[in-house]
């Protein structure tokens, strides 16, 4: 459990302040990791595919997998230039619900949870790609999409090490972290 601590506690140092994405140049591998929303909603993805796998090994990959296709969906409307209401608070409420879930140990069957990450990842695609520079798309949504899998491995391999660890109880006390975590980056903006 202390090393899970220490590696969420590493993820959260290595983002940015939350809701701050701008200064990503022009990669989009960079621009997950600039803010603490994005880092944690990647996170909670993976550890609740985790918790949700159990012995069906494919909801380690549907479920964090519909997450990058639908972001890269929304980063295509953010770039055709659609425009979509409360990012910032559906990119807020992702990290929440999804925290959440985890706490309270819902598992969704695999075609619901792959809904509930895919409507929250068309928020954080559109959100990375309106601040994105325009003058190549294509390779900016595909640094995009590894830099989230990469986070979403972390929370993955991060649930694994808690179920492992302490069982159903380490998985729910990350989810804890996670909340508390998008609690304090709140406060501290």
């Amino acid at each position: 459990m202390i090393r899970t601590i220490g590696l969420t506690g590493l993820l959260v140092a290595l983002a940015g302040p939350a809701l701050a994405h701008s200064g990503h140049g022009d990669s989009g591998l960079l621009h997950p990791f600039t803010g603490v929303d994005h880092v944690l909603a990647a996170v909670a993805v993976g550890v609740w595919a985790s918790l949700l796998s159990g012995r069906k090994a494919a909801l380690a990959v549907l479920v964090p997998s519909a997450f990058l296709i639908m972001m890269a969906a929304g980063a295509t409307a953010g770039f055709a230039g659609i425009k979509l209401p409360l990012v910032e608070a559906a990119i807020l409420a992702s990290v929440l619900v999804v925290g959440g879930l985890i706490v309270v140990g819902v598992r969704l069957p695999a075609v619901l949870a792959m809904a509930v990450v895919g409507v929250f990842a068309v928020f954080h695609g559109y959100a990375h790609a309106v601040e994105a520079p325009s003058s190549a798309p294509v390779p900016y949504v595909f640094g995009l999409v590894v830099s989230t899998a990469l986070l979403e491995s972390a929370g993955l391999l991060l649930g694994w090490l808690a179920k492992r660890g302490i069982g159903e109880a380490g998985l729910r006390a990350l989810g804890g972290m996670i909340l508390a975590a998008a609690g304090l980056s709140l406060i501290a903006n």
